[in-house]
Formats: C-alpha cells, sequence, structure tokens
C-alpha cells in the first residue's frame, strides 16, 4: 500500500498532463527572467534581426515575432491585415506569402516614405502619408469592405506619443478576436534600447488604463523572446 499510492498518484499526474499537451494547453515553464532578458540583450545588441530577410527583402524583426504571426494568421484569418510602418517591405511581403498559403486576406501597408522596389504582390496596397493624419487613416478605413476581420499592425515611428495615437484611432478598425499588435514594446528598457526614452510599452500600459476592449495576450510569448511584449493585443469586446 505504501507503494501503490505514490505510483497511483504519478499516473494520474501524468494523465493530467498528457491530457493538456493532447488538447494543446500552454503550460507557463519557469524561468530565470535575467537569463532571458540578457539573451534578448545580446542578440538585439547584435543586429543580427537587421540581416533577417524574407524572400531577399529584408525583414528586421525577431523570428519568433515571425512565427507567432503566421499562427495568428492561420487561426484567426483576417481578411486584412492594416500595417502602419512599411519600410523595405518584408514584413509586408512575409504576411502576403502567408495570405497566399492559406488562401485568405489581403494588406494595406501605410508609411511616409515612398521607398522604391518594395515588393508587389496582388494581396498588398501600399498607402503613402502618415499613419495619425486624419486623410491616410480616413483613407485607409475606406477600404474595409463590410464585414471584413480587421487586424492592425503599429511599426511606424516608436515614441510613446505617436504609438498612444495610432492605438487611439486604429483600435477602433480591429475586429473582435483579431490582434492590435504593438511593435518594438521592447526599447526603452523593456529590456534593450534604454537611452531611447519612453515608446511602445509606455503607450500601451496608458492605452490599456483607459480601454477595456483589449487584453495583453501573453501566450504570445511563449517563445520567451519577442520584440513585442506586452504587445499582442486581443480585442475582447
Amino acid at each position: 500500500m505504501v507503494l501503490r499510492q505514490p505510483i497511483s498518484l504519478l499516473r494520474s499526474e501524468l494523465r493530467k498532463l498528457q491530457n493538456l499537451i493532447y488538447h494543446n494547453v500552454y503550460i507557463p515553464p519557469k524561468v530565470d527572467q535575467a537569463v532571458v532578458d540578457r539573451f534578448h540583450e545580446i542578440y538585439f545588441d547584435s543586429h543580427a534581426f537587421s540581416k533577417t530577410f524574407w524572400m531577399g527583402v529584408s525583414v528586421r524583426k525577431c523570428p519568433f515575432d515571425l512565427w507567432l504571426y503566421q499562427e495568428i494568421l492561420y487561426k484567426n484569418r483576417p481578411d486584412l491585415i492594416i500595417e502602419c510602418g512599411t519600410d523595405l517591405g518584408g514584413s509586408t511581403s512575409y504576411f502576403a506569402s502567408i495570405c497566399d498559403m492559406i488562401g485568405h486576406g489581403r494588406i494595406v501597408s501605410v508609411d511616409i516614405a515612398d521607398l522604391k522596389g518594395r515588393p508587389q504582390h496582388k494581396r498588398i496596397t501600399y498607402v503613402l502619408g502618415s499613419s495619425t493624419d486624419g486623410k491616410t487613416f480616413d483613407k485607409v478605413k475606406s477600404m474595409i469592405k463590410p464585414g471584413e476581420k480587421v487586424m492592425v499592425v503599429l511599426d511606424s515611428n516608436h515614441t510613446r506619443d505617436h504609438v498612444f495615437n495610432e492605438l487611439k484611432i486604429y483600435n477602433a478598425l480591429v475586429t473582435k478576436g483579431q490582434y492590435l499588435v504593438v511593435e518594438d514594446s521592447n526599447i526603452n528598457g523593456h529590456p534593450v534600447f534604454p537611452e531611447f526614452g519612453p515608446g511602445p510599452m509606455e503607450a500601451i500600459n496608458d492605452f490599456l488604463k483607459e480601454n477595456s476592449h483589449f487584453i495583453v495576450d501573453k501566450e504570445k510569448e511563449k517563445f520567451f523572446i519577442s520584440f513585442n511584449p506586452k504587445g499582442y493585443l486581443l480585442k475582447v469586446k
């Protein structure tokens, strides 16, 4: 009897663990955050992200975040992805490629610079202008078709005030059940680039104080390192 009880208990716990695994339940591991932050700093300071390419075009994102994006697009099937901040168009092209693979979705990408040589694709529409300019916003809004599911990615000017303004105006375009992603919330000491000053993380914190329609989806940080900590905002109401 002394031996059977621990074995029975162990089997019971193993069955529970198997059920969690089979049902894709995420179990947050216990990690040393200082170790994670230090690796994050080393990776960021190496500028490896600036040497990351999608189909030959610079993406400038953490590969872990790119992987998360394809999971989100496959599961949520947004009809329209609004991207604020095109840069060279690497992530825009990436989104279009994933949409091709799942056979669904298109991208509207906004930037103040009209850079030549950006990827061209039937699913991509480029809009020239500041993301927070009223005329630009109205143009983007007019591209949403009735009943479409909309996801938004904010990756332009990373100062707190600019990102906060983007959050205030673009959150209304996001459909319930879709994501509003705030990129590069890792800067200003979260944990990298401490000298930047108030940025996306501060904008997120201030935005969530006044808007209860979104929650931070911490499961999107399951790879431990993300350039967008607290930045995967899920619209729940």
